[in-house]
């Protein structure tokens, strides 16, 4: 009888009323306007590598969603300075460009290191040097700024950023671009209210054991480059 009863007339009220106490409160997603705001529960460390496609993608796909929050957002690229096996445009510089609160930078050398492409292993390594200094900089500007509270959108990533995305860091550190005790060092001295994202390099990164909250491997079972040799291509590498 109980239950008749709560079919016809309680069980509805009840359901609505125990969504409406849940952060969706029983409501679709929208999109809405995007205004400076911040982060309740930022200051974790993030990390992706392995030898799978995906690490950058899932790593840009984080900034985007924290900017549409409204938090302040800056990439810094290790590594990716150009290649003569892509084109100089890249789909994810344009888009960012449009997007409110996400900045980008790059610091990369023309070239992949270690290949045979006219490219200097020395000039790798001082791109990478100067890319880690950066990144001290701006870990050190979030520090100088109050992360508790909204940032200006358009502001420069000098002022203070919520999240940090260091692309491709884990690749100059695994090819002794960068000294993987520096990166422990970046970690540990950080702001508490920034988070910190990190990708990069096919080796598991031993050395950011205790030092990560986060940490995604990456595994190819297929790649449409060994197995097919297609190569990289406009709107999903680049």
């Amino acid at each position: 009888m109980t239950d008749e009863t709560d079919q016809r007339s309680g069980a509805q009220p009840r359901q609505t009323e125990k969504r409406a106490a849940t952060p969706g409160r029983g409501v679709r997603p929208t999109a809405e306007p995007i205004e400076p705001a911040a982060p309740e529960a930022f200051g974790l460390v993030q990390a992706w590598y392995g030898d799978g496609k995906g690490k950058t993608t899932a790593a840009l796909g984080m900034a985007f969603r924290a900017a549409g929050h409204g938090y302040r957002v800056h990439v810094l690229q290790f590594m990716k300075g150009g290649a003569d096996s892509v084109e100089a445009t890249r789909g994810e510089y344009n888009a960012i460009a449009q997007m409110p609160g996400l900045s980008y930078e790059n610091s990369g050398h023309y070239g992949w290191h270690g290949l045979l492409d006219g490219s200097s292993d020395g000039e790798h390594a001082a791109t990478a040097e100067a890319a880690f200094d950066r990144t001290r900089q701006l870990v050190e500007a979030a520090g100088e700024a109050d992360l508790s509270g909204p940032l200006e959108l358009d502001g420069e990533p000098e002022a203070g950023v919520h999240m940090l995305v260091l692309d491709e860091v884990l690749y100059a550190a695994n090819r002794g671009l960068v000294d993987p005790g520096d990166l422990q060092a970046l970690i540990e001295d950080r702001p508490d209210d920034l988070e910190l994202v990190l990708t990069g390099g096919h080796e598991r990164p031993a050395y950011l054991d205790g030092y990560v909250d986060l940490l995604s491997h990456v595994s190819a079972d297929r790649h449409p480059f060994e197995a097919d040799g297609q190569r990289a291509r406009r709107g999903t590498e680049y």
